[in-house]
């Protein structure tokens, strides 16, 4: 569908957000008995539904404007979504929700704790991954990386805090060899254990790692070194990172629709139906308003304007789009029509049934958007959101 060139205006937000609202707030105008709308209280309204769209309660009472945001989840975002946060292909993201969470041990010691507390009880888990940073070895340590070039690292899940030195005290998750040499991040699935701590959050008191040389031999910390949250740079630290699926799933529409012309063709009075309603709309002056045809126009929903830059990383707003325009009869392929709007607009054309309007301006193709966001608990959140911009308008 064309678009017209019209430049990208932020559009206030009442425009924007107050048609999501099913109830609204009016005040009596009694000397004009006209009803009119209460601006705050209409407001108000409109960003309490639109965060009930992103699936978010309250937004985070904490700005974060100088708090970084991982590398991981924001090269993440732009493998998924382009510059306005669409979504490139739905297929590349592994359910719609993807949290990071850091280490809040802060133990030397190869133990971690993620607090999941912002996941919902009905969120599926697909997959859990716990991301480490390796460190190059220590110079001083070149004549033991001689002799060993590999060592081997297990995660396990802790059953027992107090005996986590015992075999009873720990679940063996996954294990595998590294390169002693290399630097950089190791990945490592842990999705069992978190499973188990969403059935029950009591059960969940963290991760131990172990590093030993192939004979089995534990190694010190120091010599195969892994970054920790209190020591290094804040873009290496430990992190849990979740992905899972809220089940929230967007409208199907028709992606394509039968011919129409050949039912439009049947009726020879089409052109002159046209005719007339062009002269009625030339002669009551509201030409442009009758004959624009269904097409799709901007919409851009600004964040900053809405107050939410504080805790939104990416992106700062996105173009919605919407449809508006007239579905005239007859209607052709342009205007993309359902058989059904085919014919409404045929009954609605020759008068066959009272009250019978022309079809409506619609979107007929949706398209998601990508949200990177700061949560209330700093974590970092990529959500992908179902039927935010319209692709395409039709006439239904």
């Amino acid at each position: 569908v064309d678009v017209e060139p019209l430049t990208l205006l932020p559009v206030k937000l009442e425009e924007v957000l107050v048609q999501q609202c099913t109830s609204r707030p009016y005040q009596v105008d009694q000397e004009n008995s006209v009803l009119k709308e209460d601006p705050s209280e209409v407001r108000t309204e409109a960003i309490k539904r639109l965060l009930e769209v992103f699936g978010i309660e309250e937004p985070p009472s904490i700005h974060y404007y100088t708090k970084q945001a991982p590398q991981y989840m924001i090269d993440l975002y732009n493998t998924v979504a382009d510059a306005d946060g669409v979504t490139k292909d739905p297929d590349l993201l592994e359910g719609n929700t993807v949290r990071s969470f850091f280490d809040k041990s802060h133990s030397n010691q190869m133990e971690f704790f993620f607090n999941l507390s912002s996941v919902a009880k009905s969120e599926r888990i697909l997959t859990a991954e716990l991301h480490l940073f390796k460190l190059k070895p220590h110079a001083t340590e070149l004549a033991f990386f001689n002799r060993h070039h590999f060592c081997q690292v297990s995660v396990y899940q802790v059953m027992d805090k107090n005996r986590i030195s015992l075999p009873q005290g720990k679940k063996l998750l996954t294990s595998r060899l590294i390169p002693i040499h290399s630097s950089g991040w190791e990945v490592f699935t842990v999705t069992q254990a978190v499973r188990s701590w969403a059935n029950n959050e009591n059960s969940n008191h963290g991760l131990f790692v172990t590093i030993r040389t192939l004979g089995g031999i534990h190694l010190n910390p120091h010599l195969a070194r892994f970054a920790s949250g209190e020591d290094h740079h804040p873009q290496r630290q430990p992190m849990l990172v979740l992905f899972t699926d809220d089940g929230r799933r967007g409208t199907v529409l028709p992606n394509s629709f039968q011919d129409s012309n050949t039912l439009n063709s049947a009726l020879p009075s089409d052109r002159l139906i046209r005719q007339n309603r062009t002269r009625t709309a030339r002669s009551s002056g509201e030409y442009d308003e009758e004959i624009m045809p269904c097409k799709r126009h901007p919409l851009y929903v600004d964040f900053d304007e809405i107050g939410w830059s504080g805790w939104i990383i990416s992106p700062r707003g996105y173009n919605a789009y919407h449809c508006k325009g007239s579905c005239p009869f007859p209607l052709g392929q342009s205007m993309r029509p359902t058989n059904h709007a085919t014919v409404q607009s045929i009954i609605n054309a020759l008068k066959l049934n009272k009250g019978v309007d022309t079809p409506c301006c619609v979107p007929d193709k949706l398209f998601s958007i990508n949200l990177l966001y700061f949560d209330d608990d700093g974590n970092v959140v990529l959500r992908q959101y179902d039927d935010m911009v319209a692709g395409s308008c039709g006439c239904h």
